[in-house]
């Protein structure tokens, strides 16, 4: 594979403000693409954004929110406009909301429908338009989850189903079109994914590490916690890096190659 495999190609990444969508935003970077970093929280990807600048690379920063379709569009519009170019497009903002449906919030299921589902369909779509009027060999990466391999993994499971199923369609219909459709499936993975989960769930992993971190339902904890937490417990909790590498070596196949699943799983699984 060449240094720089991925040198004038724009890629877009949602979710990209901490854990995997962060981690996917630096390793295409670091190959050679322009980054989009595109999420809610504009501090943290500026950040990112240094880090790629500082390494000689090229990346720009959208804060937005993958419910509002528009907001999708332009995203993705613009970075056709800006660069010239959308060659990659990373759906990866998701949300999960863990109750059992009976005591459920119905606004939290909205939630994650419009991030998971209809972001992600938006995000496609406008990268299908895009990539056909750039005439990219372009790749679609949707970031699912194992989640979708069960049956009984609740309304946050049941998006990452519709996932799954939406790939494979796009995969279908982009058969005859140089746009590859990537469908990859994170097991249990060290970042702030989980900061909708219980606290003393979480706080269970938090003592793992030693640090004396109180966890607040909602609230983002601090990436020294991962740097230790997938340090101590990496038998079943892997790496967001771990699946950035996955998508880099998806993205950098010949178009005639389509890497189609790919599941990210630490060697011991949780069924969460």
């Amino acid at each position: 594979m060449p240094a720089s495999p991925l040198a004038k190609r724009t890629a877009i990444v949602t979710g990209a403000s901490s854990g995997i969508g962060s981690a996917i935003a630096e390793k295409l970077g670091g190959a050679g693409a322009h980054v989009v970093l595109a999420g809610r929280t504009r501090g943290s990807m500026e950040e990112t954004q240094k880090k790629l600048r500082e390494a000689s690379g090229q990346a720009s920063v959208v804060a937005l929110d993958v419910r509002d379709p528009r907001q999708v569009q332009e995203l993705v519009e613009g970075a056709l406009r800006d660069t010239g170019r959308v060659d990659i497009m990373v759906n990866n903002a998701g949300v999960s909301y863990p109750a059992p449906i009976a005591d459920a919030d119905v606004e939290h299921w909205r939630a994650m429908l419009e991030t998971n589902v209809l972001g992600l369909l938006v995000g496609s779509q406008a990268a299908i338009r895009a990539m056909r009027a750039c005439k990219a060999e372009g790749h679609i990466v949707n970031i699912s989850s194992i989640a979708a391999q069960r049956r009984d993994s609740g309304v946050y499971g049941a998006t990452k189903h519709a996932v799954d199923c939406i790939s494979a369609t796009l995969r279908t219909e982009l058969e005859n079109d140089t746009i590859r459709v990537v469908n990859v499936m994170p097991g249990a993975i060290a970042t702030n994914f989980a900061r909708n989960f219980d606290p003393e769930f979480v706080q269970g992993f938090v003592k793992a590490t030693g640090l004396a971190i109180e966890v607040k339902r909602g609230e983002r904890l601090p990436d020294e916690v991962f740097e230790k937490l997938q340090g101590a417990l990496k038998q079943v909790l892997g790496a967001a890096e771990d699946v950035a590498a996955a998508v880099l070596y998806a993205v950098t196949q010949p178009i005639h190659v389509n890497v189609a699943d790919i599941v990210v799983r630490p060697a011991k699984q949780l069924n969460l």
